[in-house]
């Protein structure tokens, strides 16, 4: 069993990553690579990435030996399919990859329970019930300018806002403000608080996904104590909450993203308000493609016990 391999690829809008193990678990090669989400950055694009992380994910291993390969794509789109399978066959691996949504294995990142919920909060923020491995139902997702609530763009938007409207009542006040007017305008200030608003409302506009990037930003500030900054991470975290309350029956809540994987006041406050729920926390993404591919392929009483060793 030691000498097959299954690849895991989690191709998100920032990034691709691809863990190559056997089918014990053992990891024999990891490789990130830029973004490979189609919807977001075109087909070719996204296959080139993919591509080349793998190719860099196999150094010094034997392509002819992967048995089972699955990706999971944000947006899953499946005319990917045969360009992955040439890219495949080019480094010698028998059969392409199975295509599945990004949803399914940011959850198995966090569990090996076949039925449970996700709770996503990155760029953007989704909860989806899952059933079997499969997703049956979804809340949110509908993007950052009708929902993701909670995300990390929606806590971006809201920061600048904040900052925006206090700037309107003639007040520089709060560390919130002093990081996001850093963020956007360095030493580039105005003397009157409504120019400024002004300027931050111009810059924000011109590039408004640069808003996602005030999320730490937040984090940062209610740490400190910041009264602003401490009531936009209530918010958010009420807004997660309700929205994976919408679709979970039953089994483990797995947080994932970025803004509920790192410690922080939207994570904390998550936490607390899903006490009365059996929580984990997403590991591994391109590990858990590994072993989601393997799971069929391993005597069922030793599938839960490997998870751990594909999701490090």
């Amino acid at each position: 069993m030691t000498y097959s391999l299954v690849v895991g690829v989690d191709a998100g809008a920032t990034s691709t990553r691809v863990a190559v193990h056997t089918l014990d678990g053992t990891r024999v090669g990891y490789a990130t690579g830029s973004a490979g989400n189609p919807s977001a950055h075109g087909l070719a694009k996204a296959v080139t990435a993919i591509g080349d992380t793998l190719h860099e994910a196999l150094t010094g291993q034997d392509g002819s030996r992967v048995v089972a390969s699955l990706a999971g794509v944000a947006g899953h789109v499946q005319s990917m399919a045969p360009a992955l399978g040439r890219i495949w066959a080019d480094l010698g691996i028998p059969a392409g990859p199975r295509l599945t949504g990004d949803v399914t294995i940011a959850y198995a990142a966090g569990t090996p329970e076949p039925d449970g919920s996700l709770l996503l909060s990155g760029t953007g923020a989704v909860a989806a019930r899952i059933a079997g491995y499969e997703m049956v139902a979804i809340a949110d997702g509908l993007g950052w300018l009708l929902g993701d609530e909670g995300s990390g763009f929606w806590i971006g938007r809201a920061a600048a806002k904040a900052v925006a409207a206090s700037l309107d009542r003639g007040s520089f006040a709060g560390l919130l403000t002093e990081l996001v007017l850093e963020h956007f305008l360095g030493a580039e200030r105005r003397s009157a608080p409504r120019d400024t608003a002004d300027r931050l409302v111009r810059l924000a506009q011109a590039d408004h996904m640069r808003l996602a990037a005030l999320s730490s930003l937040v984090s940062r500030a209610a740490s400190a104590g910041d009264p602003m900054a401490l009531g936009i991470a209530r918010e958010a975290a009420d807004h997660l909450v309700a929205t994976v309350r919408r679709v979970h029956v039953s089994g483990p809540v797995v947080l994932a993203g970025s803004v509920l994987t790192n410690e922080g006041p939207v994570r904390q406050g998550v936490q607390e308000l899903l006490a009365d729920q059996e929580v984990a926390t997403a590991r591994d993404i391109a590990g858990a493609a590994a072993w989601l591919a393997t799971r069929d392929l391993l005597p069922e009483e030793d599938r839960k016990a490997a998870h751990a060793r594909f999701t490090p």
